[in-house]
């Protein structure tokens, strides 16, 4: 176990982090899980908050039955969803309300279940949004709800990391979460749409960073605000295909023009706003590559288990690689959590 987390005081907030790009089919939820359990294998403990209406990161980790129990009952006194949370919030008839992360079998992660519901708190998010500019107090709590429900159940189990979960979109609820975590982090895959992805990725997220920074300056005094200064953690690149041992030709013809586009689209651009939220060399953003693990993916998605905890799936030689590979990815975010936050 890593040094600074043996004398990291038990009273320090959860580190938030996210893993994030608009682009859909580039495995944020497949890579959130598996580095999350990777990183409870290490001995940290992490929340995971399914904050996709789509909630595919729930229906993957809670068994279907339990699922429909928590999705019928989200409206009423027992609910246990991210909705049940800040349902009062949207619906302006009091403060979040306290959920308690349902633990889950591997390696002792929590969730706070997603909900198809969340979707209409998005629609209520863009008022909130308007209403932060204005002074509002009221607009400054529907914005920071998702972020006190997630610190107040991470404080309860004593989270080191909490990991949102979110979707592939450039809307008010994506705002929220990135503008609450302390890192993001991109995946990239070995497409052109991809890469397009990119050039809107850092430029959007300045917008967000300093509209945020415009409505904390107006804020009265003492307004539940959020961090509002995500720090770029890193890039990976993922589901590139290997032959007989190699990448594949895709492979290598995209990965130059990757490194440009992060280090032009991302870092130029955050750094230009604010050097502290890009401290690193390009060589040391990229966290690692996660191959196409093919049918072992489907397989962790049915099981509801990390990729290389399959007893069945594949051979032992692929959960021993994919293993390998996410205990390196898990090392290395760590360390860079520990040197970014130091």
């Amino acid at each position: 176990m890593h040094g600074w987390w043996l004398r990291k005081p038990h009273n320090l907030p959860a580190l938030k982090l996210v893993i994030y790009n608009h682009k859909g089919g580039v495995g944020k939820t497949t890579l959130t899980f598996n580095l999350a359990a990777a990183l409870g294998a290490l001995g940290r403990r992490v929340l995971l908050v399914d904050s996709d209406p789509q909630c595919n990161l729930t229906a993957q980790l809670i068994t279907e039955d339990v699922v429909d129990d928590l999705l019928d009952n989200s409206d009423g006194p027992k609910g246990r969803t991210i909705w049940s949370g800040v349902k009062p919030i949207a619906e302006g008839t009091g403060e979040i309300k306290t959920i308690k992360p349902i633990e889950l079998s591997s390696e002792g992660l929590h969730i706070i279940p997603g909900d198809i519901r969340l979707s209409e708190f998005e629609s209520e998010l863009n008022e909130f949004w308007s209403q932060s500019f204005q002074r509002k107090i009221r607009g400054l709590r529907g914005t920071s709800a998702i972020s006190n429900l997630a610190t107040e159940a991470a404080d309860a189990i004593g989270a080191d990391y909490i990991f949102f979960d979110a979707g592939p979109n450039i809307g008010a609820l994506n705002r929220v979460i990135l503008l609450d975590s302390d890192f993001f982090i991109v995946p990239v895959a070995y497409d052109l749409f991809s890469l397009r992805a990119l050039k809107t990725l850092g430029r959007t997220l300045v917008t967000w960073i300093r509209d945020w920074s415009t409505i904390a300056e107006l804020a009265p005094e003492g307004s539940p605000l959020l961090k509002g200064r995500p720090a770029f953690l890193g890039y990976i690149p993922e589901g590139f295909k290997v032959y007989g041992g190699v990448p594949s030709s895709q492979h290598a013809r995209f990965m130059p023009q990757i490194e440009r586009e992060v280090q032009s689209q991302i870092i130029a651009v955050l750094k230009d706003l604010d050097p502290t939220l890009v401290r690193g060399t390009l060589r040391s953003f990229k966290l690692g590559e996660v191959k196409n693990f093919g049918s072992l993916v489907a397989a962790s998605q049915n099981e509801g288990v990390p990729i290389y905890k399959l007893e069945q799936a594949g051979s032992p030689q692929q959960r021993e690689e994919a293993r390998t590979v996410f205990a390196g990815l898990a090392k290395r975010v760590d360390d860079r959590v520990h040197d970014q936050s130091s």
